[in-house]
């Protein structure tokens, strides 16, 4: 799904898929309209508080402001998705601020996201979340949507983690984040607390058991764009994991849509991105989709 670039520069902040996250008055649910997802994302804030352990100079999320909610009170959470649910069932999405103009395709429920302000797997409540939706997703009630986990996978062998990821079923899906082909570029991009090496266990650790998707943000950081270089050590990485057994749905090629933190950061030209997407098609034999 090619999405052209806008008049603002190509970051898309003036599109649908450049909009930010409506709460709608909500603690811990929220609505958006997913590029990815093409269509609407139903997204649960894992992250209340805010805690990540990647920094990412794309990052959409300002952690100098104070976190409203240490953690998530499970039963309003579950109330608010099932409010939320209902509402698109009924049709009055469009009825919402700033979604009357969308075209249909863009209002059907694709999802229901674990994501939000930080890193979804380092939610103490972790299991006790994803049981509550899956709950939830039981009653006749609400539309049935699928479930999708977006992580940059540092909680992945958690044991807790491991649990509630053992809810899902096999129509759910888990995106793993991976962004570099180096160490010194991950460090550039995400500032991470963990290396790239760990990044790719914990990627192995779940996609030798299921398929998953490979989410790879490429911005452009102070008008540079990643060197060919890093993108074929970036593309090596990923030869590494499908001759380790690895299970990829896709590769997800994107920049940031959404006005980042940091002002240095913007979107990387779709032509890049296209030509990122074809050389790993080309080495990869995978499914690459750029949005």
């Amino acid at each position: 799904m090619l999405i052209p670039e806008s008049s603002d520069g190509g970051r898309g902040c003036g599109t649908a898929f450049g909009r930010p996250r409506d709460f709608l008055a909500n603690r811990f649910v929220y609505l958006v309209v997913s590029q990815r997802a093409r269509g609407l994302s139903i997204g649960i804030n894992m992250n209340p508080d805010k805690h990540c352990n990647f920094d990412c100079v794309y990052c959409e999320v300002n952690r100098a402001e104070v976190a409203p909610d240490s953690g998530i009170d499970l039963p309003t959470m579950a109330a608010e998705l099932e409010a939320l649910l209902h509402k698109v069932q009924a049709n009055q999405i469009r009825e919402l601020p700033g979604f009357s103009h969308l075209p249909e395709e863009l209002l059907e429920l694709k999802e229901v996201a674990l994501s939000g302000d930080g890193e979804p797997t380092l939610s103490a409540q972790f299991k006790e979340i994803v049981g509550e939706v899956v709950e939830l997703r039981r009653h006749e009630a609400v539309p049935f949507f699928k479930i999708v986990l977006i992580t940059n996978t540092t909680g992945l062998p958690l044991q807790d983690v491991r649990k509630g990821l053992r809810l899902l079923t096999s129509g759910d899906e888990i995106w793993v984040k991976l962004e570099a082909g180096t160490q010194k570029y991950m460090d550039k991009v995400n500032v991470p607390d963990i290396t790239l090496r760990k990044v790719m266990a914990n990627i192995l650790s779940v996609a030798r058991e299921r398929p998953v998707v490979v989410q790879s943000l490429f911005p452009l950081i102070s008008g540079e764009e990643p060197s060919e270089q890093e993108i074929e050590k970036y593309v090596h990485r990923l030869q590494e994991l499908k001759a380790a057994g690895a299970q990829i749905a896709a590769v997800q090629v994107y920049s940031a849509h959404r006005p980042p933190h940091l002002p240095n950061c913007s979107h990387l030209p779709l032509a890049s991105l296209s030509r990122i997407a074809r050389r790993i098609r080309t080495a990869t034999g995978l499914k690459a989709e750029v949005f």
